[in-house]
């Protein structure tokens, strides 16, 4: 599906599966995030998406980025930027900005926009989350993959993501996620809501 409307050039989300044969030589890790996540969970596509996210460590960029050489990659700025362009050119041999977490990637500078790579920062063996490093994780429980092999990420880690300023759709992955997770993964996202936003209204469903 291509998004003509995206200012900043059309999206031609890649499959998982081309994604996963594209990472295939990586020895990091790696997982489908975003809505895909939510899907590769559930066991089947829920509604249409308009890119694929991918999520990445920090400390394995460099590993990354030699895996889409040739290709156009541009960390997206946070503010104050130009809105024309608030990308940065992601450079080969080059580290990203410490406030980049979000990096747009095609084959090349005239193709549809195929993946966005999502930067989680890590300490130590832990997962932290970018909004409130007072919530981490082990990075052994942050994914989990699929009876084919394809990896995702855990998805109350991924509706914690989507909690804050939900949109409809975020509200949609929600209420289709809800009844599949565990007593667990129940309990971690509404103790993790509790800490960012204690008025969440997910929280009283989590324990409902």
């Amino acid at each position: 599906m291509v998004n003509e409307t995206n200012r900043y050039g059309a999206w031609q989300p890649w499959q998982p599966r081309a994604v996963v044969e594209l990472f295939s030589t990586l020895s990091v890790p790696w997982w489908i995030a975003g809505g895909g996540a939510i899907d590769l969970f559930i066991g089947t596509q829920t509604r249409g998406h308009d890119d694929i996210d991918v999520q990445i460590l920090r400390r394995d960029q460099q590993a990354v980025r030699a895996i889409l050489h040739g290709w156009d990659v541009q960390g997206a700025v946070p503010p104050p930027r130009d809105e024309n362009w608030p990308f940065r050119e992601w450079e080969p041999g080059t580290l990203l900005d410490a406030e980049v977490h979000d990096v747009w990637c095609r084959p090349h500078k005239t193709a549809p926009w195929a993946i966005q790579l999502m930067v989680a920062d890590t300490s130590d063996d832990q997962w932290l989350f970018r909004r409130d490093n007072r919530i981490s994780r082990a990075l052994t429980a942050i994914g989990h993959q699929t009876d084919e092999g394809l990896p995702y990420l855990a998805p109350e880690i991924q509706l914690l993501y989507k909690a804050k300023n939900s949109r409809p759709k975020d509200e949609a992955d929600f209420a289709r996620t809800l009844p599949h997770l565990d007593q667990e993964s129940r309990e971690w996202l509404a103790q993790a809501l509790a800490i960012v936003q204690p008025n969440h209204a997910w929280i009283t469903r989590l324990k409902g």
